[in-house]
């Protein structure tokens, strides 16, 4: 009995002096830790402008927006809508959409596919849809500023006038990204979509726009909106320009 424990209590000795082999068998491996997983950031926007008197007008804009940038992925989607009275008739109705997802083949060049959907009103388009895959670059891409250029053809569907129709397009982009400060920032983004066969049908957007702070999550905007079709419907200009002054909620 004594000769047991002996080798017992040797034993035992012998790993807390330290014996390596002993301990491996005993020590634990350290957890891995993964990177955290992206997340999504959202901002919720909306503007009211709204005079009587002489004039009778009522402007209302509201928008969202969420994107979430990971290490290889990019994810965008964004809507947005605007409604609008003079003098009791309406001169303006807008609901717009878009989607995009990047891969990122290296830390600049990506391939995306994107889709965009627009219903206008005042302009007589019953629904616009444009699906766009692609490739784009980053010619600038840090902390503070972003400019990319996208291409890639696309496929139009339109009804305007009352007259649908379908074909095939290109698209060209480019967007800018400039943060002033750590909320305030500055963008800006031009779209050109022509017809593949017949260049002289296309269509140009156009946007730019500011955004500062004035408290935790609460944003001052504006933003000036320009989109021209060069064949606009029956009785209908070619351009339509907007600004608008408002509000935004990140969260």
């Amino acid at each position: 009995m004594n000769k047991h424990k002996l080798i017992i209590t040797s034993t035992a000795a012998l790993c807390l002096a330290g014996a390596p082999g002993a301990l491996a068998q005993v020590t634990p491996a350290p957890a891995l830790e993964l990177p955290p997983a992206p997340k999504w950031e959202s901002s919720a926007n909306a503007g009211l402008s709204y005079t009587s008197g002489n004039s009778d007008t009522l402007l209302v804009t509201a928008g969202l927006d969420t994107k979430r940038k990971g290490e290889r992925d990019e994810w965008a989607f964004g809507a947005k809508g605007a409604y609008g009275k003079s003098d009791g008739t309406s001169n303006n109705e807008l609901a717009a959409g878009y989607g995009q997802y990047n891969y990122l083949f290296t830390e600049r060049f990506y391939g995306y596919a994107r889709v965009d959907a627009l219903y206008d009103g005042i302009a007589d388009i019953d629904y616009q849809v444009n699906l766009s895959p692609g490739v784009g670059y980053y010619f600038i891409k840090n902390d503070r500023t972003t400019l990319a250029g996208e291409f890639g053809p696309g496929y139009m569907w339109v009804k305007k006038g009352g007259v649908a129709d379908d074909y095939a397009t290109l698209r060209f982009t480019e967007r800018f990204e400039q943060k002033l400060g750590d909320k305030a920032r500055l963008w800006q983004s031009l779209t050109y979509l022509p017809q593949i066969d017949d260049w002289g049908n296309y269509t140009l957007a156009a946007e730019i726009g500011i955004e500062a702070p004035i408290v935790k999550d609460l944003s001052l905007r504006l933003v000036a909106t320009d989109l021209f079709n060069s064949r606009p419907a029956p009785g209908k200009k070619e351009n339509d320009f907007m600004l608008v002054g408002g509000v935004a909620y990140k969260f």
